[in-house]
């Protein structure tokens, strides 16, 4: 969805940063309907990436800064490569939970399992398992417990599993945006852009809940990579305020009608639709907005702009 790679420059956020946006952010998490203490996946605060464990000095800070503001429900996700042994796994563990994590989410699916043995991820779920209790979550819990009844231990590449799966992938949440329409567009049904006219992306722009902020500190809604409503270290003026359209021409085109975005990148930019098709409107939206951040910086509102160069 963020088209995250190794292939990123290592800008992580800086520790002011990460204090202003925690500031902004507090008081306006909801936490957990069990109270906040406890995590779920559309509650509270997590911290993501990437991979978070990337940078584990900074992770601990985040963690310390958010509980000293007492921001609820908070956990860290992860894919589980640093897992290397019992030791260094429940070391670190023990060390977020010392400084005020409530949580932990394992990622687990196919892709991963390409790249982290198998035997890395069930050490994470077992330690924190024993450290987080019913705030260990798995996810997807259906592909942790396949690959257990299929003995796994070490990596698989995708074409075995898939093999040994033939159907496994009706389980994956394949979202078709961000990287998924260019590498993975094979595996859907193509549509022409005008299929999509008559859509827009109001409800995904402005839903308050399950929102990300990134390490430039741009504010994103939902899951649109390379969309920022503006800057997160002053949600303030951002609530407050507003955002004016007539200043955001991107924004003001996806709550009306993408049609408006396909208008406004073929008449000002020369952009044409892709003969093969598309397979969602969010396939749409980024092929248009990649097209037109290659031709001009002016939309403030298409940050960052690293993500439209690592989509392939």
């Amino acid at each position: 969805m963020y088209a995250c790679s190794p292939k990123w420059k290592d800008d992580w956020i800086s520790k002011k940063d990460l204090r202003d946006v925690l500031l902004q952010l507090s008081g306006r998490i909801k936490g957990s309907p069990f109270g906040p203490e406890r995590v779920g996946l559309n509650y509270g605060l997590h911290f993501t990436g990437g991979e978070p464990f990337l940078n584990f000095p900074l992770l601990v800070e985040a963690v310390v800064l958010a509980h000293e503001l007492g921001i609820p429900s908070m956990f860290v996700e992860t894919g589980c490569y640093w897992c290397i042994n019992e030791d260094v796994t429940r070391e670190k563990l023990s060390q977020l939970a010392n400084a005020g994590l409530d949580g932990l989410l394992v990622s687990v699916n196919p892709f991963l399992l390409e790249q982290v043995p198998f035997e890395r991820t069930q050490r994470a779920v077992n330690v924190g398992r024993e450290l987080f209790g019913g705030n260990l979550l798995v996810y997807q819990q259906t592909f942790y417990d396949q690959f257990e009844a299929l003995e796994f231990r070490n990596v698989v590449p995708f074409v075995e599993y898939m093999r040994r799966c033939p159907t496994g992938l009706k389980y994956a949440e394949l979202i078709p945006m961000g990287r998924a329409p260019y590498r993975l567009g094979h595996l859907f049904k193509k549509y022409p852009a005008s299929h999509f006219f008559g859509e827009s992306c109001r409800e995904e722009l402005t839903r308050g809940w399950h929102i990300h902020v990134d390490n430039y500190c741009n504010y994103m809604t939902g899951y649109c990579g390379g969309i920022s409503l503006g800057d997160a270290r002053h949600l303030d003026t951002l609530t407050g305020q507003g955002i004016d359209l007539e200043e955001h021409p991107i924004l003001a085109a996806l709550v009306t009608d993408i049609e408006e975005l396909y208008k406004l990148g073929m008449e000002r930019f020369g952009y044409k639709a892709q003969s093969e098709g598309y397979i969602s409107k969010c396939h749409l939206c980024t092929d248009i907005r990649r097209y037109i951040i290659a031709e001009t910086d002016e939309f403030r509102e298409l940050n960052p702009r690293e993500f439209y160069f690592h989509l392939d």
